[in-house]
C-alpha cells in the first residue's frame, strides 16, 4: 500500500486530500461523509491533522487507522512535536507500526500558548527534524537511544512541511534542504495560490536535492491546495499566517464579487481554486487538498 504510494508521488500522479479529526469521540462520521461523496475513489490517499493550532480534537494517529481500513487507502498521520517527548513518539510509532499506520508527517506544531485549553503546556524537545531522525533509526531497526528492537519495525515512510511563501526565497531552499537531510520522502508546502511561486518552489526543491547529499536522500515536492471561496478567508491568510502570499488579484476578485452577494463571492472564489488545481495538476501532478473537512468543495474540485 505505501511502497504503490510512493511511486506514484516520485513517478506518477499523486493526490491526497486532508481531513481535520474533529472535538468529538467520534470520527466515523467524517468518513462516512467521504465515502457517500465518493471522495476515496478521486484521491491517492489521506491525511490526519493532528490537534492543528493547538485546539484539542480526536486523535491523528486512530483516524488515520479508521480512514485506512474502511477506503484501503494509506493514509498519512500527523505527529506534533508539541504534545510528546521522546518517548511518546517513539510509543506512539511502535503501537502504529503494528497496525499498519506507517505514513508519518512530522511537524514542530502550533505554540500551546493558543490552545482551547487552559494552561496548556508545549513539550517541544526539539522541531520536527528529531522526529524525522527517530523515524530514521527506527528503519534501521533501533530506537532512538541506539538500542534495537526484538524486532524490526516494518517500514515508515516520512513526510515533512515547509512554506509555500518567503521573502528570501534562500530561507525556503535551507529549510528543505534540513528535511530532506533528515529523511523526508515527501515535502508538503502550504498553499499555492499561482504557478509562478510552484515553479519557484520546484526549482528551490531541485537545489535542495542536489546539495543535500545522495540519492538515497531526496524528496518530492507536493504543492498545497487550499480553496477559497470567501473575502474574509483571502484576507486572512493574506495578513495572519506566514508562509502564504496570497495574489492582490484574488482579494480585488473576491472584494468585487463579494459587493454582489454570497453566491458571487462563492463562485468567483471557486473558480480562481479550481482553475489554480487545473493548471498545477497539469504542470506538477503532486498535490495536497486542503478544505477544512468542507468536503463538497473537495469533490467539486477533484471532480
Amino acid at each position: 500500500m505505501f511502497d504503490k504510494l510512493i511511486d506514484k508521488l516520485q513517478n506518477n500522479r499523486y493526490i491526497t486530500l486532508e481531513t481535520t479529526p474533529g472535538h468529538s469521540p467520534a470520527f466515523s462520521p467524517i468518513v462516512d461523509k467521504i465515502e457517500e461523496l465518493g471522495l476515496d475513489k478521486l484521491v491517492d490517499g489521506f491525511s490526519t491533522t493532528d490537534n492543528p493550532l493547538a485546539k484539542l480534537k480526536y486523535n491523528s494517529l486512530f483516524a488515520a487507522k479508521i480512514l485506512q481500513d474502511r477506503f484501503n487507502k494509506p493514509v498519512i498521520a500527523t505527529m506534533s512535536m508539541r504534545d510528546r517527548n521522546k518517548i511518546a513518539l517513539q510509543s506512539d510509532l511502535l503501537g502504529a507500526n503494528e497496525i499498519d499506520i506507517r505514513a508519518i508527517l512530522a511537524l514542530t506544531g502550533d505554540p500551546a500558548t493558543i490552545s482551547d485549553q487552559p494552561h496548556a503546556k508545549g513539550v517541544f524537545e526539539s522541531d520536527s527534524s528529531m522526529l524525522l531522525d527517530i523515524i530514521s533509526c527506527f528503519n534501521s531497526g533501533i530506537s532512538y537511544a541506539g538500542k534495537p528492537f526484538t524486532l524490526k519495525p516494518k517500514e515508515i515512510y516520512p513526510f515533512a512541511v515547509v512554506n509555500a511563501y518567503a521573502k528570501n526565497p534562500r530561507t525556503l531552499q535551507k529549510k528543505m534542504q534540513k528535511k530532506i537531510k533528515h529523511g523526508a520522502k515527501g515535502i508538503i508546502t502550504q498553499p499555492v495560490y499561482d504557478l509562478e511561486s510552484a515553479k519557484k518552489l520546484l526549482e528551490l526543491k531541485e537545489i535542495a536535492n542536489k546539495e543535500c547529499c545522495s540519492e538515497s536522500k531526496s524528496a518530492e515536492l507536493i504543492l498545497g491546495i487550499f480553496p477559497i471561496t470567501k473575502l474574509r478567508t483571502a484576507q486572512f491568510l493574506s495578513a495572519h499566517v506566514p508562509g502564504i502570499n496570497v495574489p492582490n488579484s484574488w482579494i480585488e476578485a473576491l472584494r468585487i464579487a463579494a459587493e454582489k452577494g454570497v453566491e458571487e463571492e462563492y463562485k468567483v472564489g471557486f473558480e480562481l481554486s479550481k482553475n489554480l488545481f487545473d493548471k498545477l495538476k497539469e504542470f506538477h501532478p503532486k498535490l495536497h487538498l486542503m478544505t477544512a473537512n468542507q468536503f463538497q468543495i473537495a469533490k467539486d474540485i477533484l471532480k
